[in-house]
């Protein structure tokens, strides 16, 4: 029967994704995300037979004992891996792929009060990682990654990693989903205030080159501009705008050869 073929693929799953499981024994007592997506098909199946009552309530008893709530209406594929899945919450009309994995407080939800279509569709082998939200009718690409903690609000096309509150495209065609990997993901925020850091601190000094004269701007104890002026001309912070430091490294080395050329002058005369 596909009940049980399904029942034993998602098994056979977690022990290929969850390095903590040994046997199969043990995840089919221990692991509520299993239990919830096996629960899920019956309530699923009375959901469309019209017996919606009845499939609520099966569903509602699965959230308590799992504290995973996965509405009957949903559509979830073949071999989806929901890891932990605590706090887990899946609409109405989610409709989720195949080989999909999905860890704690993750929530495939709605926005407003629309009727019909109101929740997302997520692809094939696609990572939605821990708290992060996906809420809308709009379709999560095959082969996504999304990072902890964000926010998507629009479509995400095939082979994107997203991160950041509003959802941001960071990486196109990265590297596969199958590596579950989420740490090692782009930070545009981090990367956007580096960079008017680095700018600020350019323009002080241009100023204090122009002016001839220390900046009226008294910093506290804890301030970085130092440390950050020393990086730049070091070519420490290179990774993310390298020119720019470059450049100014060079330019540095510029004014001081000027300057030793003028002392030896001066000392000839």
């Amino acid at each position: 029967m596909a009940f049980f073929r399904d029942v034993r693929e998602d098994i056979k799953t977690v022990l290929e994704q969850d390095p903590a499981a040994r046997n199969s024994f043990e995840v089919l007592l221990c692991y509520p995300g299993i239990w919830s997506l096996i629960w899920h098909k019956p309530a699923h199946w009375l959901y469309k037979h019209h017996l919606k009552l009845l499939a609520r309530i099966i569903s509602q008893l699965t959230r308590w004992f799992t504290g995973i709530e996965i509405h009957p209406g949903a559509t979830i594929g073949r071999r989806c891996f929901i890891d932990h899945g605590m706090a887990v919450i899946i609409g109405e009309t989610t409709e989720i792929g195949d080989d999909v994995t999905i860890y704690q407080g993750v929530t495939l939800g709605g926005t407003g009060k629309d009727t019909g279509k109101r929740h997302p569709t997520i692809g094939d082998r696609v990572v939605i990682s821990t708290g992060a939200k996906v809420l809308g009718p709009f379709k999560v690409g095959n082969d996504v990654k999304i990072g902890a903690g964000s926010v998507v609000l629009k479509e995400v096309p095939d082979g994107c990693t997203v991160v950041g509150i509003p959802g941001t495209i960071v990486r196109r065609g990265g590297k596969p989903t199958s590596d579950l990997n989420q740490v090692d993901l782009p930070d545009p925020v981090a990367v956007e205030l580096e960079c008017l850091r680095r700018r600020v601190v350019e323009m002080e000094q241009l100023l204090k080159a122009k002016f001839e004269e220390e900046s009226r701007i008294q910093c506290k104890e804890d301030c970085q501009y130092e440390n950050i002026a020393r990086e730049m001309e070091s070519g420490k912070l290179n990774p993310i705008y390298g020119e720019r430091a470059a450049q100014l490294k060079q330019k540095r080395l510029a004014e001081s050869a000027q300057e030793h050329q003028s002392e030896e002058q001066n000392e000839s005369i």
